[in-house]
C-alpha cells in the first residue's frame, strides 16, 4: 500500500514533526480522518479553543496516538520518559516500555478475574491483534472526548467519554450498529514542561464488553472479512 504524507492533525501534535526520524509502526504516519469525523459528529461537548479542557483532550489524544503508533519510546514527544507510569483501575503501573509492549488495549482490559470469567483476555492477546479486535468492531474509529475537567496542573483530574459505533464483529459476536460507549475517572500529572509523568485510569470494563457481547455470536464462516484487509494507517482511537 502506497503512503501520503499526513495532512497536520487538528487534536494531535507531533503527527508531521521529523517523520523521517520516526520509526511509525505502519511505515508512516496514520491518519485520523475518520475517527475525528466521528468524533465531531458524536461529542457531547465542544470547548473552546485553547481552554484547559481543550487542551487536555489534545493532549490524551496526542498520548495515546504515540503509544499506539510509534514503535520506539525513544521517539515519544508527549511523556517524561524516565518518570512515566500507567496506572489501571489500581493495579500495578505500567512504565512507558511495558505499555509499549502491551499496547493501550491490553493495558486497560487486563484484569484480575478468573480466566473462566474474562470476557477478553489480555494476557492471551498481542498488541497487534488487540488493536484488530477493535479495529473490527469500530471500523469508524473508536473517539474520546473530555466530560469535565476539576482542577488544573500539575495534577489535573478529568472525566471522559469513550465511544464507537458497533459495525463489525468483535470475537465472534455480531456488530449491531449501535453506540458503545462508557465513561471514567482520571488524572493526568505533569512535569514543568508539560510532559506526562503519570495517567491513572478508573472506569467500569462491563460498560464497554456489555454493548459489544448483547449480540449473537456468529460463525467464523459467516462473518464479514472487511476488517482483515482494514488499512493500517487509518487509525481507530
Amino acid at each position: 500500500m502506497a503512503t501520503v504524507p499526513a495532512a497536520k492533525d487538528k487534536y494531535r501534535s507531533f503527527l508531521d514533526d521529523e517523520a523521517d526520524n520516526v520509526q511509525w509502526r505502519h511505515g508512516a504516519p496514520p491518519s485520523y480522518d475518520a475517527v475525528n469525523q466521528l468524533f465531531e459528529q458524536g461529542r457531547t461537548k465542544e470547548w473552546e479553543e485553547g481552554s484547559l479542557e481543550e487542551i487536555v483532550q489534545n493532549a490524551i489524544k496526542t498520548w495515546e496516538m504515540e503509544l499506539s503508533h510509534k514503535v520506539r519510546l525513544q521517539d515519544f514527544k508527549s511523556i517524561n520518559h524516565e518518570k512515566f507510569n500507567l496506572i489501571v483501575n489500581g493495579r500495578e503501573g505500567l512504565k512507558g516500555e511495558e505499555a509499549l509492549k502491551m499496547g493501550s488495549y491490553n493495558a486497560l482490559l487486563k484484569n484480575s478475574l478468573p480466566k473462566e470469567f474474562q470476557y477478553y483476555k489480555a494476557d492471551e492477546e498481542s498488541f497487534e491483534s488487540s488493536h484488530e479486535a477493535f479495529r473490527s468492531a469500530f471500523p469508524r474509529g473508536f473517539a474520546w472526548e473530555v466530560i469535565h475537567v476539576y482542577s488544573g496542573p500539575p495534577l489535573i483530574p478529568f472525566k471522559f467519554r469513550h465511544w464507537g459505533i458497533f459495525e463489525g464483529p468483535f470475537k465472534g459476536h455480531a456488530p449491531t450498529g449501535e453506540t458503545v460507549e462508557f465513561y471514567g475517572i482520571a488524572t493526568v500529572k505533569v512535569d514543568e514542561g508539560l510532559k506526562v509523568e503519570e495517567v491513572e485510569v478508573y472506569y467500569d470494563p462491563a460498560q464497554l464488553f456489555g454493548g459489544l457481547l448483547k449480540a449473537h455470536p456468529i460463525s467464523i464462516s459467516s462473518s464479514p472479512t472487511h476488517h482483515a484487509s482494514a488499512c493500517p494507517f487509518h487509525s481507530s482511537s
